[in-house]
């Protein structure tokens, strides 16, 4: 049981980001921008608490030299602005611009219907019951990362 929880888990981890990225494709290429600034604007408008690079990297495990190499494409296109965080003047605070909304609604959009396709055929008392064992699982995550601190 356990053995085909952990293959089940990594393939299906595996085949969700993978069906998410073939879908966001055409929109990065219509939209003129790299999968890669893509997500990062997507992490920053979907997590208004994580604002910096290094929590680019950190949660979305993207490499940092690509953060880094497609947040300045974007500062210098105009879809993201730096920030100094007060109290350390080493980080900076990215910020997406009036210029990223299209990018970001459209993208909302698009996080929509990826969702929607995931659920499609379930009834609602099935997906009620996902998001219930999920949230459980949730809890329990955080109890064993308290443990090991």
């Amino acid at each position: 049981m356990k053995e085909a929880f952990m293959i089940f888990s990594l393939e299906f981890a595996r085949k969700t980001a993978l069906a998410y990225n073939v879908i966001c494709k055409p929109l990065c290429r219509e939209l003129g921008v790299t999968q890669t600034a893509f997500d990062i604007l997507m992490f920053l408008a979907n997590n208004p608490d994580h604002k910096t690079a290094r929590d680019i990297v950190e949660i979305r495990h993207i490499k940092a030299n690509l953060v880094s190499v497609n947040v300045d494409r974007l500062v210098q296109e105009g879809y993201l602005v730096r920030k100094p965080v007060k109290g350390d003047r080493r980080k900076m605070e990215l910020n997406c611009t009036k210029k990223s909304e299209t990018i970001i609604d459209r993208g909302h959009k698009l996080q929509d219907r990826f969702s929607e396709s995931l659920f499609c055929s379930m009834t609602e008392e099935t997906r009620e019951a996902f998001f219930e064992a999920v949230k459980q699982m949730d809890k329990n995550l955080d109890e064993i990362l308290k443990e090991e601190k």
